[in-house]
């Protein structure tokens, strides 16, 4: 190891000193150790795993600064104040910043008092930050979310082209010639983005440490919808119960969605790019608070909120690449608990991304166009290629996880998962197990006396000719915002699955195995449950749903009053 060695030595020390953790998370100490051996460094990692550490780690145990690139001013910030509350002095130099504070954290780095700086990459146009840059020491000088420098990556940044010469004007700590070690982190780099990276920042023969793509605690689902109907139908049942995010295309469905749940009774609100300031400012402190359990955002919202308790991500219409998809999947379960990811897959959804593709506006902050025509078209003939890519993951009938790490070049890749909904299309998740754990509580409750009509209207709360021991259990009511033809499938469901049993006597009730009894209580996981066929007013009859949207196709056309008169 290089003269950075015995430095390394109190890693482990510092690991629970100043950080926490007891044990690294898989694939950071062999990144931590890359930085500090002083080589250049291409770090790919899943989105969540913990990358912050690999160059937070070694600027404590390094001489000098540690310069860290990022396009995303809420992680600076959240990052700053989070390293400062462990006794790491910290900064940051972005546009969203006072004079003053911006003159304070210049003043900290020129007297040696910062073990990071935070910078967004627009501040590498300033020649006058340029030139500080070459009159401190700078142990490491990281680039964070490096798929920006390549017009490949799914967010290409043209202020990032300026860091390679940036790199070269900054004196190194330990007194070596040349510039810094160069360590670029990504969570979303296929192989020829990554070679890309490698050339645009001119890393030096970098270790290239790939730590794996799979999130195997994520279930992958696509759900096939006919319209804004279907998908709003089942849009409350993906995130009732749960801290969730809702990806929408445009602002405008970001806030349909949000409206519909609220209809359904269930705490969102949209977050977009048209609101103001200090509303969306506030939608995103209560998400990370954890006061709001549901955001229905366009593809901004996110980017450096680290909430590790999200347990859905939802898809309202298709996203732009896999990249984009698997960045923001990747923001459920980062606790490493069982979280869903679903994709509301409706074909019509890829006219209005083909739409953003060709319009000059992007709703997505910090994103360039470029100036002259040939560039515009080679970029949108790559974005639309990167959408086709997405809509053959959409239409897959391969594994959905397998069509990810095989798109990443990920090597782990195989050829079935088990963990989707092609592999497994009648698997369960952890909330549809919570939703017939209380079920099976329902006929626990009621004693086990009683048959399926009655135990699904004690659940829905419905206390009509109910005996008085039905009306007075602690399950009274516990499903009242699912369907009785939910409850009574998913009743079905349990029954062919061994978890209840129903009597041979006129009465039929309900009581639990043994083997519900344990699953009930959360004694055993491995159970095989057929999910229930999809449960709406669509999916019932197309004869009604056909004449529904005659009527209400109707109703568009003709105006309200005419409708009103017909009724």
């Amino acid at each position: 190891m290089s003269a950075s060695g015995s430095a390394y030595d109190g890693v482990t020390e510092r690991l629970q000193t100043q950080f926490g953790h007891r044990t690294f998370r898989r694939g950071q100490e062999q990144i931590v150790a890359a930085v500090m051996s002083g080589r250049d460094v291409l770090a790919v990692m899943p989105t969540g795993s913990g990358k912050s550490l690999g160059y937070q780690l070694p600027a404590v145990l390094l001489p000098g600064i540690t310069l860290v690139v990022s396009p995303l001013i809420a992680l600076m910030k959240d990052q700053v104040d989070e390293l400062n509350r462990r006794g790491i002095p910290s900064g940051a130099l972005h546009s969203m910043m006072s004079g003053d504070t911006r003159d304070t954290v210049v003043k900290a780095v020129r007297t040696g008092r910062l073990q990071l700086l935070y910078v967004a990459p627009e501040r590498f146009a300033s020649h006058q930050f340029v030139q500080l840059l070459g009159t401190v020491d700078i142990a490491r000088f990281i680039v964070d979310e490096a798929h920006c420098v390549s017009e490949w990556g799914h967010d290409f940044r043209p202020d990032y082209r300026r860091l390679r010469d940036a790199a070269a004007t900054c004196r190194r700590s330990d007194r070596q010639p040349g510039r810094p070690p160069i360590a670029a982190f990504t969570a979303t780099a296929t192989p020829e983005v990554r070679e890309d990276i490698t050339t645009l920042l001119g890393l030096r023969d970098p270790q290239v440490l790939v730590a794996g793509f799979d999130r195997p605690n994520i279930f992958l689902r696509v759900e096939r919808v006919d319209g804004e109907l279907e998908k709003d139908d089942l849009l409350p049942r993906l995130v009732r119960d749960r801290r969730a995010l809702v990806y929408a295309a445009t602002r405008k469905s970001a806030e349909a969605a949000a409206s519909c749940l609220v209809g359904a009774r269930i705490r969102a609100e949209a977050y977009h790019a048209g609101l103001e300031d200090e509303h969306r400012t506030r939608v995103q402190d209560a998400f990370a608070a954890g006061a709001l359990p549901v955001v229905c955002a366009t593809n901004a919202f996110g980017m450096g909120i680290d909430r590790p308790d999200v347990e859905a991500v939802v898809h309202y219409a298709i996203p732009g690449s896999i990249e984009a998809y698997y960045q923001e999947i990747g923001r459920g379960g980062r606790d490493g608990r069982p979280a869903t990811a679903t994709l509301l897959w409706d074909h019509t959804d890829v006219a209005t991304r083909e739409f953003l593709i060709d319009s000059p506006r992007r709703d997505k902050p910090g994103r360039t166009e470029p100036r002259n025509e040939e560039e515009i078209a080679r970029r949108k003939a790559l974005d639309h290629r990167k959408l086709h890519g997405m809509i053959e993951y959409a239409d897959t009938t391969a594994c959905l996880r397998s069509t990810i790490l095989h798109y990443f070049g990920d090597a782990a890749a195989r050829e079935r998962c088990d963990a989707c909904s092609n592999c497994r299309p009648d698997a369960i998740d952890a909330y549809d197990r919570e939703l017939l754990r209380k079920i099976l509580a329902g006929i626990a409750r009621g004693g086990e006396r009683y048959g399926r009509q009655r135990i699904t209207a004690m659940l829905l709360g419905k206390d009509d000719d109910l005996p008085r021991a039905l009306t007075t259990v602690s399950t009274f009511g516990l499903l009242r915002d699912q369907t009785a033809d939910a409850v009574r499938e998913w009743i079905s469901a349990a029954v062919t699955a061994g978890l209840i049993v129903v009597s041979n006597d006129q009465y039929r009730t309900l009581s639990l195995t043994t083997r519900g009894r344990e699953f009930m209580h959360g004694r055993a996981d491995d159970i095989s449950v057929r999910r229930p066929p999809r449960i709406s007013p669509w999916s019932r009859s197309r004869r009604a749903r056909d004449e529904y949207r005659e009527l209400l196709d109707e109703f568009r056309l003709s105006g309200e009053r005419r409708f009103r008169s017909r009724r």
